[in-house]
C-alpha cells in the first residue's frame, strides 16, 4: 500500500481535508464490493500518490526542495497535527510505518529513491531535468501484427510546441536510414494542448514542413488534448478562431473533433485517423474535447479563475466509472470482472514502480530517445578519448576538386557565370590551394567517401546566401532539371542532401537538430541566411542544442554555420552574437587546468558545445571533418566568413589539409616576429577575420618585427595550453585582445577571465575595439570604417597604454 495513505493519520484531519479536496483516495483495510468504486483509484487520479510521496519525505528533509505549494500545504497539515488530539492508526497499516524523521535509514532510502534518475544523468556529464521532460525508448510486440515495434518519445522542455519539429526531424532520418521513402515503417505523433496548439508560432512552422521534399514524414497524426483551458486563460482570450485546432487548416489537414468522454467514439476516430494518414500520407488532427479535472498542477486553485466551470466539472462523473457503469448496465463485463481488471492494472502499475527503484534496471540507454548502437562503450563512455588526424590523402584533394570543378551530367546547360566559378575551382585545384568554398566541398565529399551521410539546410543553401556554395546546378533550358556533383564523387560513396529550406529558423533548426538525433554517423549542418537570423530559433539553441546533454543526457553532434562579420552591413546583417554562445558555455573561467596528454579531446569532451571562427579555409576543412572522428559527439557553432570568402588571402594550400595535419585550435604568428620574439613588443590575439584587417595594417606601419598576431580558432574550449605556451615565448610583450565587434559584445569578456585565470593575474590583457553599443553594427558605411580605422590605429600605438591601470 502506498505510504501516502499513512499521511493523512500522520498529519492529521486537515491533511484529510486537503486531500479530499484533491480526491485522494482512502483506504481502509478492506474494499467495498456492492457496487463500482466511487472513487477512481490513484493510479488513474490526476494525483499520482507515489509523486505525492515524494513530495511529503523531501519536504521533510528539507522544505525548500519543494515547491512552495507543497510546502505551505505540509506545513498548514503539521501544524494542524500538533494542535489537535492524536489519531489512531489503522491497525491495517500499522506495519507499513515509515521510521522516524530523524532516521539515517529513511533518509538515505530517500535520496536514493527520490534521485535515482538524476544521479544516473549527472553520472553522464548531466545536470539533469524533472523526470516528466525526459526521453525514452522501448521495443516491443505489436499484438495485432506479432512484429517488433520500438516506440521513441522525445526528450522536451518546457516551453510549449517547441519539440514539435524535432520529432519531425528525427522522425525523417529514421525514414532516410531505413529507405522508407512512403513512410510505411516509421510515423510521428505529436501530442498537443489545446492553448498552445492555438497559440505557438512553431505549430505553424511545423505544418509548413509537412509536405516539402526534403522535410516531409508523409503525414503526422497530432492529437490535441483539448481540456479546453490555457492554466488559467479562457479560450476566449487565447484564440480568435472558433477551434483551437484550425491552424491545421493552412495544409488542409482533416480535424475530427471527439468527446473524450465516450471511449469508443475516440478509439473510432483514432482508427479513421490512422487509416486516413496510411492512404493519403497526409497530417490528420485529432481534438479530444475534454476537461481538466483539476488545476494546471497538483495544487493550482482552479475556482479563483473558473468557479462556473469548476462547478460544472466538479458534478462531472469520471469517465472509467462512467463507461464501466455503461458496460455493466449492458451486460457486457460483470462487477467481478471490471474490479478485476482494475486489480490487476494497479498490480502493474506497483510493480513497475516497486522495479523503477532498482538502480541495476536504471541503464542509460532507458533514457535515450535515440539510443545509438555501437558507438559507446556499454556504460556509455567513449571507446577512446583521442581524435586522429583530419587531413586526407592528396590524391582525394586532387579529385574532389576536379569534380567540384565539373559537371557529371551530359547534355547539362549551365550559367556562364557558374561556368566561370568552375574554371576558377579548376584553377585553383591545379595550384594545390582552396577558397572557403572549394575547403567545404572537400570536407563533405571525403566523408561521403568514409560512409558518412552529409546533410546540409537552411535558407538559399544550395547556391548560398553570397553566391559561393553552388551545390545543386540548374540547367539553363530544362525546367527543373537540377544536378548535384557532390553525389557523383565515388561509386560506393554515402549520399549528399543539400536543400533549401522554408523562411523559417526556428522550426527548421529544431527539425535539423531531430535529424541529427537519430545517428552518430552523419554530418547535419544548418546554416542561417546570415548569423544574426539564428536568434528567432533561440528556444532551439538554448533549451535543446546549448543544454541536451546535461538535461537528458542527449548527445547531438549538429553544426550551426553561422555567417557572422562587421562589414558596414547594418546591425542586422553583421553579428551571429558570438557573445551569446560563448556566455552558455559551460567551462570554468576560474579553473587553473591540468595539462594533461589528452587535454585538448578531454576539453571537448567536458564541454557543453565547441565555439570556433576559423581564419583559413584550411581550419574550416578540419573542424568540420574531426566533428565526426571524435569518438563523441557535441554541437558544433562555426561563425563563417562573408567577405573572406572571396579575399585573395583568405586561401589555403594543400599542404595545410594533406594526411597527417589536423584543426589548428590556434595559429601562431610565423612571420619575422616569431623569429625574434624578444624584440616584439606587443602580441596581438585575435579571431576571424579582423586578423586580416590587422595583418594588413601592421604592413602598412612596418611593424612586423614589433607586434606579433595570433589567431584563436577555437575559442571555447578556451585553448588554455596553446595560449600559455605562445604568452611564454612573448614574455616581454604587452598582450592585447583584438576584435572588431563591440566591446560589450564578441569575445572579450569570455576570454579575459581566461586569461587572467592562465597568467595568474600578472600581466594585462589590453582591449582593442569598438566602443560598447546597443545594437551590433552601425547602418551607415562611413561611421564603419571610421571606427574601424581608430581601434586599428589603437591596436598599433605601442604606446597606447602607457600609465593605465588594468
Amino acid at each position: 500500500m502506498s505510504q501516502l495513505r499513512l499521511l493523512p493519520f500522520r498529519l492529521g484531519p486537515q491533511a484529510m481535508r486537503l486531500l479530499a479536496t484533491r480526491d485522494i483516495p482512502m483506504f481502509s483495510g478492506h474494499r467495498m464490493s456492492s457496487g463500482p468504486p466511487t472513487t477512481v483509484p490513484s493510479s488513474r487520479s490526476g494525483v499520482s500518490s507515489s509523486y505525492m510521496e515524494e513530495m511529503y519525505f523531501a519536504w521533510l528533509e528539507n522544505p525548500q526542495s519543494v515547491h512552495k505549494s507543497w510546502d505551505s500545504f505540509f506545513q498548514k497539515a503539521s501544524k494542524e497535527a500538533s494542535l489537535g488530539p492524536a489519531q489512531p492508526q489503522p491497525p491495517a497499516v500499522i506495519h507499513e510505518i515509515r521510521p522516524s524523521v530523524s532516521s539515517c535509514t529513511k533518509t538515505s532510502k530517500l535520496v536514493e529513491d527520490h534521485l535515482a534518475v538524476q544521479s544516473l544523468i549527472r553520472a553522464y556529464q548531466g545536470s539533469g531535468d524533472v523526470k516528466y521532460h525526459l526521453g525514452m525508448y522501448h521495443e516491443r510486440i505489436n499484438r495485432v501484427t506479432n512484429r517488433n515495434i520500438t516506440l521513441s518519445l522525445v526528450a522536451n522542455p518546457s516551453h510549449l510546441e517547441a519539440v514539435d519539429p524535432v520529432v519531425q526531424g528525427k522522425t525523417k532520418a529514421e525514414q532516410f536510414y531505413r529507405g522508407d521513402a512512403q513512410g510505411r515503417k516509421v510515423m510521428s505523433i505529436l501530442v498537443h494542448g489545446d492553448a498552445a496548439f492555438a497559440g505557438q508560432g512553431v505549430v505553424y512552422e511545423t505544418f509548413h514542413l509537412s509536405d516539402l521534399p526534403s522535410y516531409t514524414t508523409n503525414g503526422t497524426v497530432h492529437v490535441v488534448v483539448n481540456n479546453q483551458i490555457g492554466f488559467t486563460t479562457d479560450p476566449r482570450m487565447a484564440r480568435s478562431s472558433p477551434y483551437p485546432t484550425d491552424v491545421a487548416r493552412v495544409v488542409n489537414a482533416p480535424i475530427f473533433h471527439v468527446n473524450a468522454d465516450d471511449p469508443e467514439a475516440v478509439i473510432y476516430v483514432c482508427s479513421v485517423a490512422a487509416e486516413w494518414r496510411n492512404t493519403f500520407n497526409k497530417d490528420v488532427v485529432v481534438d479530444l474535447v475534454c476537461y481538466r479535472r483539476r488545476g494546471h498542477n497538483e495544487m493550482d486553485e482552479p475556482m479563483f479563475t473558473q468557479p462556473l466551470m469548476y462547478k460544472q466539472i466538479h458534478k462531472q462523473v469520471p469517465v472509467l466509472k462512467k463507461y464501466a457503469d455503461k458496460l455493466i448496465a449492458e451486460g457486457t463485463v460483470t462487477l467481478q470482472e471490471f474490479e478485476e481488471e482494475i486489480a490487476k492494472y494497479d498490480r502493474i502499475c506497483e510493480e513497475a514502480y516497486g522495479r523503477s527503484k532498482d538502480k541495476k534496471i536504471l541503464h542509460i540507454k532507458h533514457w535515450l530517445d535515440s539510443p545509438w548502437p555501437g558507438f559507446f562503450n556499454v556504460d556509455g563512455e567513449p571507446k577512446s578519448m583521442t581524435c586522429p588526424t583530419t587531413g586526407i590523402p592528396e590524391d582525394m584533394l586532387t579529385h574532389i576538386g576536379n569534380v567540384a570543378s565539373s559537371v557529371p551530367l551530359e547534355d547539362f546547360k549551365i550559367h556562364t557565370g557558374l561556368s566561370r566559378i568552375l574554371r576558377g575551382r579548376a584553377d585553383m585545384t591545379k595550384k594545390r590551394t582552396v577558397d572557403w568554398a572549394l575547403a567545404e566541398y572537400m570536407a563533405f565529399g571525403s566523408l561521403l567517401k568514409e560512409g558518412i551521410h552529409v546533410r546540409l539546410s537552411g535558407q538559399d543553401v544550395e547556391r548560398g546566401t553570397f553566391s559561393h556554395r553552388h551545390h545543386v546546378l540548374h540547367d539553363q533550358e530544362v525546367d527543373r532539371r537540377t544536378c548535384v556533383p557532390m553525389n557523383h564523387l565515388w561509386p560506393d560513396q554515402a549520399p549528399y542532401t543539400v536543400c533549401n529550406s522554408s523562411l523559417s529558423e526556428y522550426g527548421v533548426l529544431g527539425f535539423e537538430l531531430g535529424y541529427a538525433m537519430a545517428s552518430p554517423n552523419a554530418l547535419v549542418l544548418w546554416e542561417a541566411q546570415f548569423g544574426d537570423f539564428h536568434n528567432t530559433a533561440q528556444c532551439v539553441i538554448d533549451q535543446f542544442i546549448s543544454t541536451g546533454q546535461a538535461k537528458w543526457v542527449r548527445h547531438n553532434g549538429i553544426v550551426l554555420l553561422l555567417p557572422h562579420g562587421m562589414e558596414g552591413m547594418g546591425p542586422e546583417h553583421s553579428s551571429a552574437r558570438p557573445e551569446r554562445f560563448l556566455q552558455m558555455s559551460n567551462d570554468d573561467s576560474d579553473a587553473y587546468p591540468v595539462f594533461t596528454e589528452d587535454f585538448e579531446v578531454s576539453q571537448l569532451y567536458d564541454c557543453n558545445w565547441i565555439v570556433v571562427n576559423c581564419s583559413t579555409p584550411a581550419s574550416y576543412f578540419h573542424v568540420l571533418r574531426r566533428q565526426i572522428l571524435l569518438p563523441f559527439r557535441k554541437p558544433l557553432i562555426v561563425f563563417t566568413p562573408k567577405s573572406l570568402l572571396r579575399h585573395p588571402d583568405a586561401k589555403s594550400s594543400f599542404d595545410q589539409m594533406v594526411s597527417g595535419t589536423s584543426f589548428q585550435r590556434m595559429i601562431p604568428e610565423d612571420g619575422p616576429a616569431a623569429r625574434s620574439p624578444g624584440q616584439v613588443q606587443r602580441l596581438i590575439f585575435c579571431t576571424g577575420k579582423v586578423y586580416y584587417d590587422l595583418v594588413k595594417e601592421r604592413s602598412s606601419q612596418g611593424l612586423e618585427e614589433q607586434v606579433a598576431i595570433t589567431r584563436l580558432e577555437q575559442i571555447s574550449p578556451f585553448p588554455f595550453d596553446l595560449i600559455m605556451r605562445e604568452a611564454e615565448k612573448y614574455s616581454g610583450a604587452e598582450l592585447v585582445w583584438c576584435q572588431e565587434e563591440h566591446k560589450n559584445m564578441g569575445y572579450y569578456d569570455y576570454i579575459s577571465p581566461r586569461f587572467m585565470t592562465l597568467l595568474g593575474r600578472s600581466r594585462p590583457i589590453w582591449y582593442v575595439g569598438r566602443d560598447p553599443a546597443a545594437a551590433p553594427a552601425t547602418g551607415n558605411k562611413n561611421a564603419h570604417l571610421v571606427s574601424l580605422r581608430k581601434f586599428l590605429d589603437t591596436a598599433f600605438n605601442l604606446k597606447a597604454f602607457e600609465g593605465k591601470t588594468f
